[in-house]
């Protein structure tokens, strides 16, 4: 049990090198060198769990969603809102999001994972997804809303925000501008009885 402990630990410590590594310079310019010099482990630890840079690129992509806590408010339809401000919120702290934010957006990232990195989106299109499909479910939206459609919308449209926030402001006003795109979007997919009660800022979520 205590090796297993050490080996998770390990594989946490070279997951988060990775990510600081992968999040300042991109994959790119990314060296296994620099990594092992900030996990402080060894080549043999390092290709123990990893095999290649490729698949450090991909635990940390794949760590994005891993502990992920989703809000309840009360309203299927809030907990989304609020569930994309909290990401804004973490992308400000969490190295690893970061990282795998940047990589599921570069180009050359794209192209040397290849149809792997569509995985990252389909998670958050699922999660997305299922808070609408409830939201539907509880009458909160529009009789003609397809949750899936607008899943893939939401997600499509934050990864553009992000990307505009961080050349911006460094993502300093992402939250603001997650505000605003639900201030627009909401009227098009809520029940008007509902939009009273909806908050697109996570400090006035209830």
């Amino acid at each position: 049990m205590a090796q297993q402990e050490r080996a998770i630990r390990t594989r946490q410590v070279l997951l988060l090198a990775a990510a600081s590594v992968f999040d300042e310079v991109g994959y790119d310019a990314a060296s296994i060198s620099e990594i092992l010099n900030r996990s402080k482990m060894t080549k043999g630890a390092l290709y123990f769990h990893f095999a290649s840079k490729e698949a450090l690129a991909l635990g940390v992509i794949d760590a994005q969603t891993v502990d992920l806590e989703l809000p309840e408010t009360g309203s299927k339809l809030q907990d989304l809102v609020c569930l994309t401000q909290l990401i804004a919120t973490r992308l400000q702290t969490d190295v690893v999001l970061r990282a795998g934010v940047r990589l599921t957006v570069e180009e050359r990232t794209l192209n040397l994972l290849g149809a792997s990195q569509a995985s990252p989106y389909a998670k958050w299109i699922e999660i997305c997804g299922g808070l609408l499909a409830e939201s539907k479910e509880n009458g909160e939206l529009l009789g003609h809303v397809q949750p899936a459609a607008v899943a893939e919308l939401v997600v499509a449209s934050f990864t553009g925000i992000q990307l505009v926030s961080q050349v911006y402001s460094r993502r300093d006003d992402l939250a603001e501008r997650l505000s605003t795109f639900w201030r627009y979007l909401l009227p098009g997919i809520a029940v008007p009885g509902v939009l009273p009660h909806l908050a697109t800022e996570l400090s006035l979520a209830r």
